[in-house]
């Protein structure tokens, strides 16, 4: 009885054996897939972000300082350009280190302000090759012009500064300013419309005021023709010439409505005289 029971358990004990050892098998397979799954993806990452040999930051042993010529900035503000017209700025460069640094390049670019990666306008690059020598300084000068089309608009601004050490041959670049700066467009006050506009208002201002001239000439033409022919009614009973420019209009007007003696010819004065003698 005794031993009928050891192949009834062989036979219980057996898959149990075997289903763990198939589970530890499984496990270091998993594990040696899984290493080199993760040696592949270190591989992957390699491969999408090579080594350019180019660092972002600058160098430790120099310092950098940039300054707006025009427009003036205020650091406490957002930086405002005027667009169409000359923006200008000095950057500044000092060697703080044991050897030279030869300033190579300087380059701006607008970005897109909600992400600095995406390119809106390239401007030039300006090439220096400057050798700064230890506890030296030196300023480059740099300008652009916005464009007119982005008035309005805000933009990331940034300049970078490329150098390198000219002892071990490690190059820079520095992003000197990397912020967001307004477009405005500027008020100039007189352009060729306004100036077209004042000069169509004072042309017809001139008009207007010859115009009325002209009108109150003629009143006058009419008031004059009238009193001339006053006169000349007044001067046809007045063979003596008076002048009667100084008498009121109503005198006059009376004198024409008064009644005229008779006029008496050389004879019948002949006569009253001759019977006056008589008499």
């Amino acid at each position: 009885m005794k031993t009928s029971w050891i192949p009834l358990l062989a036979l219980l004990v057996l898959p149990a054996v075997l289903l763990s050892t198939s589970q530890v098998f499984v496990a270091a397979e998993a594990v040696e897939d899984g290493d080199a799954v993760v040696e592949d993806e270190n591989e992957m990452v390699a491969e999408e972000e090579p080594d350019s040999g180019k660092p972002s930051t600058g160098s430790i042993h120099a310092d950098t300082l940039i300054h707006f010529i025009e427009p003036l900035y205020n650091p406490l503000s957002t930086l405002e350009l005027p667009a169409g017209k000359p923006v200008e700025f000095l950057i500044g460069f000092k060697n703080k280190g044991e050897v030279d640094f030869i300033v190579e390049t300087v380059n701006t670019s607008f970005r897109y302000p909600m992400d600095y990666s995406f390119y809106i306008q390239n401007f030039s690059t300006i090439a220096y090759n400057k050798v700064v020598k230890p506890d030296h300084e030196a300023t480059f000068f740099y300008s652009f012009i916005p464009s007119e089309a982005f008035a309005g608009r805000p933009f990331g601004l940034n300049v970078n500064l490329g150098y390198k050490d000219s002892f071990n041959d490690i190059s820079y670049s520095e992003a000197v300013f990397n912020e967001t700066v307004q477009i405005i467009e500027l008020d100039e006050g007189l352009d060729g419309e306004t100036v077209f506009l004042y000069i169509f208002l004072a042309a017809c201002v001139i008009l207007t005021l010859v115009g009325g001239q002209q009108l109150l000439s003629s009143f006058g033409r009419k008031s004059r023709s009238s009193s001339r022919k006053t006169t000349v009614e007044v001067g046809t009973s007045n063979p003596n010439n008076v002048d009667y420019d100084w008498i009121p209009r109503e005198t006059l007007n009376m004198l024409n409505k008064s009644p005229k003696t008779p006029k008496q010819s050389p004879r019948q004065r002949k006569v009253k005289r001759s019977a006056g003698f008589d008499d």
